[in-house]
């Protein structure tokens, strides 16, 4: 259950859990600010943590408000792309055949059948997209399994409008956005263990920070520069 501390134009989302120390989070892109606290804690001192932190919390929607903006793509000729963290420019070739695509260098070729829609052309680029996880995401959980003492029973890849990841613990199912293709390598390694670690502790717990902690010490680094990049089209949320 979640209360809410309103400070002028800032609303604050409180929620109590079974924690030791208070989590002040400013969230992208539209900068929504959320308050976990121990169980005991009255919503009058929450109020009062806020307000010590005011600075602070404008401090980061400032630099929300800063940071860039991805326009919708149209999949056209030149148009930017971004693949592993680096620009590429789109080349569009027209071709009665079957839809392709190739990298080289900085450059991605698009090739499709004349006539073809927008909506078509997003289609393949994100089959595309998937392709390009789905070299690369097992590898990373056959090594981070022994490390972390779980496994993963399956994966998937889709779009997702709210989350870079998500886990179904009782499952073992790990979700990944396929948006994080467009970000560094490095980026994906973090949110992927980020899921896995959830698959030992399903909350964003002290034992869940802890673990973080012991096997991915830089994890406050890579979340921050997940954040930093520039914003999709789409509204995400950590």
């Amino acid at each position: 259950m979640s209360e809410t501390v309103k400070l002028g134009e800032i609303s604050i989302q409180v929620t109590r859990k079974d924690i030791k120390n208070v989590h002040l989070s400013v969230h992208p892109p539209d900068g929504r600010v959320t308050l976990v606290t121990p169980k005991t804690t009255r919503l009058e001192v929450a109020r009062a943590y806020a307000i010590s932190k005011l600075g602070w919390i404008r401090n980061q929607q400032e630099k929300l408000n800063r940071q860039a903006r991805e326009t919708p793509r149209q999949f056209v000729e030149r148009e930017s792309h971004y693949l592993w963290g680096r620009r590429h420019l789109m080349t569009i070739r027209h071709r009665d055949a079957k839809p392709s695509v190739v990298l080289d260098h900085k450059r991605i070729t698009l090739t499709v059948r004349p006539g073809s829609a927008a909506a078509k052309r997003s289609q393949i680029i994100h089959e595309w997209h998937k392709s390009l996880l789905h070299a690369v995401v097992p590898a990373l959980i056959r090594q981070w399994e022994p490390r972390l003492k779980v496994r993963v029973a399956a994966y998937f890849l889709q779009r997702m409008k709210t989350k870079w990841g998500s886990c179904n613990h009782r499952a073992g199912h790990i979700r990944l956005n396929t948006e994080l293709v467009k970000k560094p390598r490095d980026l994906l390694e973090y949110v992927l263990v980020h899921e896995m670690i959830h698959l030992i502790e399903p909350t964003h717990s002290e034992r869940f920070i802890s673990i973080m902690e012991t096997h991915y010490p830089s994890w406050r680094e890579a979340r921050a520069e997940l954040n930093e990049l520039p914003l999709g089209a789409e509204v995400w949320r950590e």
